[in-house]
């Protein structure tokens, strides 16, 4: 209990944060707001050179052999980092012995350890963020402030849908009723009894924003944690195991609650340990032809999804076209469109969009936009801050092939980053299509590629946005319009559909940037995913309820 006391001050602002909604973060978003920053962030490179072309200890139980393929989008040479690869029988059975003494603890105690854990996270954010950047191929900004302060807030959070899931329940009840003349009269205990071990998948382009709570709603809940990363963006987990494993050691724990499980791009794991019969969770964040497999194939384990669709763009009206355009194009470019919320599809009037009292023609709405994303992409230093780096090859081989396949509006072509002159970088593809091409822009085309679809009118466009999202999928959707009545009209399909809607936002803020403790990411309404971050469903179904009862006085 000591150390969910120590943390309980930034715990109950969570809570708070969570049940109202607000903006709270405990976290400095910029590397440039941590006192010292400059000199954690030479630390952070230092530490990270020292890692590359080295051997990776974790002390895991059941190792075979050394693994690693990882290669940075940003020099395009392989860190040359090898990692323990386990037996999975071995990882299965190490998290199961260790299971009991963790699920006895008091839920306090195991978050008060989990919110520990964070504490230590932190402090490794600049190394974490390193490991981001040259394996996920993010910009140095994002993978600070999405790879690391964002994602611990989602960790606080989802301990704190744990905890609200845990306490629902009093750990004893006094129960008494009339059966006749007698009066029965029961003592009745209740057990939290978690589902057992769970795998963890993480995606190669944003491990740790949706591992963390993953990892935090199974081991709060009093389940043990496999992870397993994809090939390509192993180091940010496999400092975060570590960082877990040292921590509950540290605290008395066995650090086998949590390890890592290593694969192959030649030879994956990831259908062996869904279908092991020890996975009782399964989380998993990347493609969605492989996602949906888990959704179908994991039973009898829980499944918590979240994987990819089309992202929606629906343009009826605005005040200010410019402003729209400048949002659009920045968020199409944001981390070249390799976030699970990019908006991809943009639905247009073939009229065009109303700006006060003029319209403007469709034509003139395509260009401007593409010479917006243009105006980005043609300036090194802004490209390399917004656009970052491609981090699979065969995003690239998608773009080349996508060209080919429909009227070209802005074609992708390389641009030459400041610092990493052999860095992977693509600037944004940008199609003409009519709604009959649906075999060209419906699902999720990863990386920088958007498609502006021919619509009869608005109301034609936000029909087939919401057909879209509810065959395809979709985590996100903007609509701009100056109708109330046809926002309102949006706001019910968009709900429908499972999509959730951003409505005339201009400005900064990046169109798909999702708050902590205020914004929900998916919906579980629709074919991107059945999990939700975070509410209580992602945490509550982790563990069940168990109870014995026996006459008030026999003890």
């Amino acid at each position: 209990m000591e150390l969910f006391e120590k943390h309980e001050a930034r715990f109950s602002a969570a809570r708070k944060a969570c049940k109202e909604r607000f903006h709270w973060s405990p976290f400095p978003e910029a590397a440039a707001q941590v006192a010292d920053g400059e000199a954690l962030n030479a630390e952070a490179e230092q530490a990270f050179a020292a890692l590359c072309s080295t051997h990776f200890e974790l002390n895991l139980p059941g190792v075979v052999d050394r693994v690693g393929e990882e290669v940075s989008p940003y020099t395009c040479k392989p860190l040359g980092i090898s990692y323990p690869r386990c037996e999975p029988d071995e990882l299965f059975n190490a998290a199961e012995a260790a299971m009991p003494d963790w699920a006895a603890l008091k839920p306090e105690q195991r978050i008060g350890l989990l919110l520990e854990v964070i504490d230590a996270l932190e402090k490794k954010v600049f190394l974490i963020s390193k490991a981001v950047m040259h394996t996920a191929g993010q910009s140095p900004n994002m993978s600070f402030t999405g790879s690391g302060a964002n994602a611990l807030d989602r960790a606080i959070e989802a301990l704190v849908y744990a905890y609200e899931a845990m306490r629902f329940t009093p750990d004893t009840a006094y129960w008494e009723r009339q059966f006749g003349k007698a009066t029965i009269s029961l003592d009745k205990t209740y057990r939290l009894v978690p589902r057992g071990v769970a795998v963890c998948f993480t995606c190669a382009s944003f491990p740790t924003w949706n591992a963390w709570p993953s990892m935090m709603a199974s081991l709060a809940t009093g389940n043990p944690v496999i992870v397993k990363p994809h090939p390509g963006s192993v180091l940010p987990m496999a400092l975060s195991v570590k960082c877990f494993r040292e921590v509950l050691a540290a605290n008395g724990q066995n650090p086998d609650l949590v390890t890592l499980q290593l694969d192959t791009r030649d030879e994956p794991l990831g259908k062996i340990l869904v279908k092991h019969p020890q996975t009782a969770i399964v989380d998993f964040t990347g493609s969605a032809q492989f996602g949906s497999w888990v959704e179908q194939n994991a039973h009898p384990a829980l499944c918590f999804t979240e994987t990819a669709g089309v992202n929606t763009v629906v343009l009826d009206s605005c005040k200010d076209l410019d402003a729209v355009i400048r949002a659009l194009a920045t968020t199409l470019c944001m981390f070249s469109a390799q976030m699970c919320t990019s908006p991809q599809n943009i639905y247009l009037p073939k009229q065009g969009v109303r700006e006060g009292d003029n319209w403007i023609p469709a034509s003139e709405v395509r260009q401007r936009l593409a010479d917006a994303v243009q105006a980005i992409a043609s300036n090194p230093r802004k490209a390399a801050m917004i656009l970052a780096t491609i981090q699979s090859p065969e995003t690239e081989t998608l773009l080349d092939h996508l060209a080919g396949q429909a009227e070209v509006i802005l074609p992708s072509t390389r641009y030459e980053h400041p610092d990493y002159p052999n860095a992977r970088t693509r600037t944004p593809l940008m199609l003409s299509v009519n709604k009959q091409q649906r075999d060209l822009y419906l699902g999720e085309r990863f990386g920088p590629v958007s498609f502006v679809i021919d619509c009869d009118d608005a109301g034609d466009a936000l029909q087939q946005a919401t057909q879209d999202v509810r065959e395809a999928g979709g985590l996100t959707a903007f609509l701009y319009s100056t109708d109330e009545r046809f926002i309102a009209q949006a706001e019910q399909a968009y709900a429908r559909a499972g999509s959730q809607l951003t409505i005339n936002l201009t400005g900064p803020m990046p169109l798909n940037f999702a708050a902590a403790y205020s914004d929900f990411h998916v919906t579980g309404l629709n074919p991107a995913g059945n999990a939700s971050l975070t509410e209580l469903g992602f945490v509550a179904q982790r563990f069940r309820i168990t109870q014995s009862r026996r006459p008030s006085g026999d003890a």
